[in-house]
């Protein structure tokens, strides 16, 4: 298998910033949008309803104001990662109580193996789990900036 790059997954079309959104709902269907409008979904509600039921079986707020929602669907033609940033925090289940600003929506086809979808997991978590990166990400003014965090080795933070 080829060596697993983010740089695939990822691209500054599918990053929004200052979102005008107020819900979990609105924030995800933003999301599911600009997945649908750069041609990563083949089917826009069956990927939307996926989340959905996600979201129904465990928080994906992991805290510091960060969701990580994922939808494993066969209505994702390849798979993508779409970032939204909300201009005030959303309610969202998180494990700190605290609401989220930066959402990082993963889709994932049924094609893809496990293999991808948890590398691109880890890589995500692993940058996540440094409160210096976390900052660094809500402190981002483009989405330049945020595909080069994204893309940054995790082992070069040091908390």
């Amino acid at each position: 298998m080829a060596d697993f790059d983010i740089a695939n997954v990822i691209e500054e079309d599918l990053i929004a910033l200052d979102l005008d959104v107020r819900d979990k709902e609105a924030m995800l269907g933003h999301l599911t949008d600009l997945l649908e409008d750069r041609g990563k979904l083949s089917d826009r509600q069956a990927f939307y309803n996926d989340v959905m039921w996600r979201e129904g079986e465990g928080q994906t707020g992991i805290g510091m104001g960060v969701a990580i929602p994922h939808g494993k669907s066969s209505g994702v033609t390849k798979t993508s990662l779409a970032i939204g940033v909300a201009r005030e925090p959303i309610a969202w289940e998180s494990l700190d109580g605290e609401p989220v600003r930066i959402v990082i929506l993963f889709a994932v086809t049924e094609g893809d193996s496990d293999v991808i979808h948890l590398k691109l997991l880890q890589h995500v978590a692993m940058l996540l789990a440094h409160e210096s990166f976390v900052d660094l990400l809500h402190a981002a003014t483009s989405p330049h900036q945020i595909l080069e965090l994204l893309e940054s080795n995790p082992e070069s933070y040091d908390d």
